[in-house]
């Protein structure tokens, strides 16, 4: 074998020795890459439109609330904590909208702003309770997604409300640059801010600090409850 054949097999070797080892430390991973790479050869060969523009911008607004909603979810994971009431606070906020709208006595633009802030405010009871009571946001938000969504059916019961303005309508659909919506070009901005905030700021550092250990937090001089519940804030407030 010649000098620069042996090279060749040793650096192959020496590459599936480093694949291997990196499969058997990040096994999780390696299953999860495993499963996608498996649905989009399988989805190549079933839809002839699979890697279009037009289907992925599709999928996207299939979920889109979902998506943005696990972005703040993520700085609240990441602080030790977990809000259960997001779905419950969308549904909330749209029932308050709706509700304003349909009485017609309050302005379109002042019952958008009523709507965030009531669900603002229930984040931030939700922080007020797990900080000032010390229970669980476990419990804590899973008695708000009960409680929440009962007010929202106290508010419109049954009924649906319509009507709205043409651009609110068209908001979360409507191609705004190219075939992406506001509702997508709002996720990728919120997913670079996070992306920036988590790695790049000392914000971010303090959350992963609060994560890890709180009471050391506490002690090295971060405001561990005021960013908790600010947290919880923030995370009605995208709901």
């Amino acid at each position: 074998m010649t000098d620069s054949a042996a090279d060749c097999a040793n650096a192959a070797a020496t590459m599936g020795s480093a694949m291997h080892s990196w499969i058997r430390a990040n096994n999780w991973i390696a299953l999860l890459a495993a499963i996608m790479v498996g649905s989009v050869v399988y989805n190549l060969f079933e839809s002839e439109g699979y890697l279009s523009v037009n289907n992925f911008v599709n999928l996207f607004e299939l979920s889109i609330e979902k998506i943005i909603v696990v972005v703040v979810m993520t700085f609240v994971i990441v602080s030790g904590e977990i809000d259960l009431s997001v779905a419950s606070l969308m549904v909330l906020s749209a029932s308050v909208l709706g509700a304003l709208h349909e009485g017609g006595a309050v302005p379109f633009g002042l019952a958008m702003l009523i709507a965030l802030g009531a669900a603002v405010g229930a984040g931030v009871l939700h922080g007020w309770v797990v900080t000032r009571l010390g229970l669980p946001s476990l419990v804590v938000t899973l008695a708000g997604l009960i409680g929440w969504r009962g007010a929202a059916r106290v508010l419109v019961e049954d009924r649906s409300v319509g009507d709205f303005p043409g651009w609110f309508d068209g908001l979360g659909q409507n191609e705004l640059v190219g075939p992406l919506p506001f509702s997508i070009l709002f996720f990728a901005g919120l997913i670079a801010l996070g992306a920036v905030v988590l790695h790049r700021t000392e914000f971010g550092r303090y959350l992963y600090v609060i994560g890890d250990n709180a009471e050391v937090a506490r002690y090295s001089g971060i405001a561990v409850d005021r960013i908790r519940m600010g947290l919880f804030a923030a995370s009605g407030l995208v709901s």
